[in-house]
Formats: C-alpha cells, sequence, structure tokens
C-alpha cells in the first residue's frame, strides 16, 4: 500500500468538496479538505441561499399591496436593508458553521488556507507539502465581469450581499437566473432598477414561450432595455454615469454585472501539469469524473456541466463511491429540475418545446396563461403561465414548465413522476387539488401544438 498522508485531499469546501469528503471518510478513507475562503462554497455564501432570503423579502412588498384587495390597509409602509443584512449574515454564519462541523464529525483534517496542486499526489497548503493518492478539485466559479472602460466601478453577484446602503438606483447588467432574480428583488425593495441585456429577450436557453412570458411580466415591474449594452461608465461626482452602445445615457448609484460566473482555477497549478482546461478554464473530465491527469478529479461548478448545488452534491458523493467502494456510480442529468427565483418564480424540468424538435420528436404541446385566484380580489395584473411537452408516440410528459408564485416547490414533485415515466394519461387520471394553481397540469386537454417541426435556433 503506497504512503500517502490522506488518501483524498479536496480543494474546496463548497457543497460538491463537503458532500465528497463525507461520503469517502464514512467509507474509511483518510480525507482532508483545503478552504482558503468560506465553508459552504457560492451556494451558502453568495449565492442559493442569501439570494433566497432577499427574495422572501421583496415577496413581503408585493404581498402587503395584494392584502388591500382583501380588506387589508396599512401606512406607513418601509424597509430597512440594514436589518435584511444583519440578519443574513447571522444566518450564512450559522451555516458556515454547520459545514465546518460536518466535516468535523467525519474526521476530516480541515486547512484554512488556499492549496495548490504540485502533482497528481502532492498538495502545497500551509507552505507545506502533503501527499494524497486521490486529489478532487471542488474549487466552484467566480463571477466574470467583461473588460470595457469603467469595468472596475461595477459590482459583482459577490459584492451585492455586502452593501452598507441599499441604491437609490441600480443598473443591472445580464439576461440570466443572477440578473433577472435581484433586478425583480431590487425594484421590489425600492431601488429604482434597470436591467440591460443584449439579446431580445430574457433567460436564453430556456423554453421560448417560458422566455416571452417572463420578458413581458418583468418589463411591468422595472426599466427593460433589451438589444443593448454598455459601452463605458464614468465616476460623475456620487454616481456613475452609463453610456449604452446606442448613444443613451444613464445615471445610478450602482452598476451590477450579472454576466455569468467562470471556474476559478486560475493559479492552482493545473496548466503545469498539462491538464485538459476548456477556454473558460473548466476541467474537462470524463463520465468518472476524472480529469486527464492520473489521480485528479473535479466535480461541481469547477467542471461547469450544470451549475446548479444539488448537482454538485451528487457529483461529489459519485466521486467518493467511484474511488472508495467501487466503480458503477453515476450521475443521471436527464430531467433535472430548476427554479429561478425572480418574480413570478420559474419553475422547469425535462425539455424545453424547442429541445423536442431539435431532437426530431414528434410531440404535443399543452400551454396555458392562467389568472390565479389571489388576483381576482387583490387587482394585480400579474399572470402564471403553464406548459406540457408530450411525446406523441408514448404519451410520455417529456417536459414541463411553470412561471407562478412557488414554481419551485410546485415542480419539484413533478420532477419525481418525469423520472418515473409518468404519461399524459397518468396525469388526465389524476384528480387536482381545487383550487390550486397546480392542478392547471393535471386538466389541461386543449392542444396548442401537434406537430413536428424544426426547433429555432
Amino acid at each position: 500500500m503506497e504512503n500517502f498522508d490522506f488518501d483524498l485531499f479536496v480543494i474546496g469546501a463548497g457543497s460538491a468538496g463537503v458532500r465528497a469528503c463525507r461520503i469517502a471518510s464514512s467509507l474509511g478513507a483518510r480525507v482532508a479538505v483545503a478552504e482558503e475562503r468560506y465553508f459552504g462554497g457560492t451556494c451558502v455564501n453568495v449565492g442559493c441561499v442569501p439570494k433566497k432570503l432577499f427574495s422572501y423579502a421583496a415577496h413581503y412588498r408585493d404581498d402587503y399591496v395584494d392584502s388591500k384587495g382583501f380588506g387589508w390597509s396599512h401606512q406607513g409602509l418601509s424597509f430597512d436593508w440594514a436589518t435584511l443584512k444583519r440578519n443574513k449574515d447571522i444566518e450564512i454564519n450559522r451555516l458556515n458553521g454547520i459545514y465546518k462541523t460536518i466535516l468535523d464529525d467525519n474526521d476530516v483534517q480541515v486547512f484554512e488556507a488556499r492549496a495548490t496542486v504540485r502533482s497528481p499526489h502532492e498538495i502545497v497548503v500551509e507552505r507545506k507539502t502533503v501527499t494524497c493518492k486521490y486529489i478532487l478539485i471542488c474549487v466552484g466559479g467566480w463571477p466574470w465581469t467583461p473588460a470595457f472602460p469603467g469595468s472596475e466601478l461595477t459590482i459583482s453577484s459577490n459584492d451585492i450581499f455586502e452593501m452598507e446602503e441599499l441604491p437609490e438606483s441600480m443598473v443591472i447588467v445580464g439576461g440570466g437566473y443572477i440578473a433577472v432574480e435581484f433586478a425583480s428583488i431590487f425594484t421590489r425593495l425600492g431601488c429604482k432598477t434597470t436591467l440591460i441585456y443584449r439579446r431580445d429577450m430574457l433567460l436564453r436557453g430556456f423554453d421560448e414561450e417560458v422566455r416571452q412570458f417572463i420578458t413581458t411580466q418583468i418589463s411591468h415591474d422595472l426599466d427593460l432595455k433589451l438589444g443593448t449594452s454598455i459601452s463605458k461608465i464614468l465616476k460623475n461626482e456620487n454616481q456613475l454615469q452609463v453610456t449604452c452602445d446606442n448613444g443613451e445615457e444613464m445615471r445610478a448609484d450602482k452598476v451590477l454585472y450579472a454576466t455569468g460566473r467562470r471556474p476559478a482555477t486560475a493559479n492552482l497549478g493545473l496548466e503545469a501539469l498539462g491538464m485538459d482546461l476548456a477556454d473558460n478554464g473548466a476541467i474537462m473530465v470524463n463520465a468518472s469524473f476524472q480529469s486527464s491527469v492520473p489521480n485528479i478529479y473535479a466535480a461541481g461548478d469547477v467542471i461547469d456541466r450544470v451549475a446548479l448545488t444539488p448537482v454538485g452534491l451528487a457529483e461529489g458523493e459519485v466521486v467518493a463511491r467511484n474511488l472508495f467502494a467501487g466503480p458503477g456510480h453515476e450521475v443521471s442529468y436527464e430531467n433535472i429540475a430548476t427554479a429561478v427565483f425572480c418574480h413570478p418564480n420559474i419553475g422547469t424540468v425535462g425539455l424545453s418545446e424547442e429541445e423536442a424538435f431539435e431532437q426530431g420528436l414528434k410531440v404535443d404541446i399543452y400551454s396555458s396563461q392562467v389568472k390565479l385566484l389571489k388576483h381576482t380580489l387583490s387587482d394585480s395584473k400579474n399572470r402564471s403561465f403553464v406548459k406540457l411537452v408530450v411525446d406523441q408516440t408514448t404519451d410520455q410528459v417529456l417536459g414541463l414548465h411553470i412561471v407562478a408564485p412557488d414554481a419551485g416547490e410546485i415542480v419539484q414533485g413533478f420532477a419525481v413522476a418525469l423520472n418515473c415515466g409518468a404519461t399524459k394519461a397518468d396525469f388526465d387520471r389524476t384528480i387536482g387539488i381545487h383550487p390550486t394553481l397546480a392542478e392547471e397540469f393535471v386538466t389541461m386537454r386543449k392542444l396548442r401544438v401537434h406537430s413536428q417541426r424544426v426547433g429555432r435556433a
């Protein structure tokens, strides 16, 4: 048996890394982990959890407004950013402690320092070299902002959680998850919000009908500028002067660039080992999450497959089980449910209409816009959207999409049904819960599309 200090050394104590540590240790491996920043990774500290807490805060504004139609009245309504930030910080610190406790309780050696890779069996950490049989890299991603005149004046999705004051105005750049979520949040917290995106619809990669619907809904709540980019930013007294590529100018207190995250692989020593990396720095791995360098594996956002916390958890666990319990464990990337916590929320699982057509499938499409019972009294103009993509040949439901409050809670249950191969007939014979929005999925009878066509680019 090789004489190594550890059987597994994990770089990064985020979701994927901590899960891999726990599982490997439970299987008898000697495990160490290095974390230079914060336990829990992006999700706990500058991603899913604090963002969802901010989203809850924004929802209260809608609830207060809607309550008037139900007989409630209120005066002097105000919002205090400092209270939200303070309570958010308390909760994040609590979660940091839980992640550290998980590692300690599983006898994982923790290095609270940056680690780099010297060789397939050597890690440099705390100015010393330790040896290990296997290395697992789970360093996640980091916000990316393109370079342009004044780009150094912008803030990232990491920075936004540390703002000491709520800005009176904000420009947000981007059209993905992060951009639309923060745009929905800050406009409701009382910040004059402008969302700028270079394409003609938000959320590229989602079902086209969903994109059209949410783009329209969000445009009701803030200033949405599509087909536009920022060309430069200047500091002008206490504000930022933003110039767009079409010549339009505006002022804002903050400019948030939410243009994506890139794998944080720089300066880890990977290039010196000749490791295969993608153009954006992602580690190229095979089906077992093994890199091109023997004994080095990677999981989570750093491999840039599906940047979702539950996926990273699954990937980290599979690596640990394959290494220490025997090969054969896999991660299925089919029917991964996801949600976007904009207002209203988006929930989706399975194929979009365009993906189904691009795969050459003959599908039936059912879709409908719905006014919630709640809004018959609230006087809100918000509507909801539901959609099913059904295989004509097998009657199997291939995709399910919803834009509505608590969409993620609804789709999680339907994701189980899709993974079990549920058919449209199964949906139809299910008795709905009335009155709910979710019952729309088991009462949809009117076809919108009954044909095969070429998908759109």
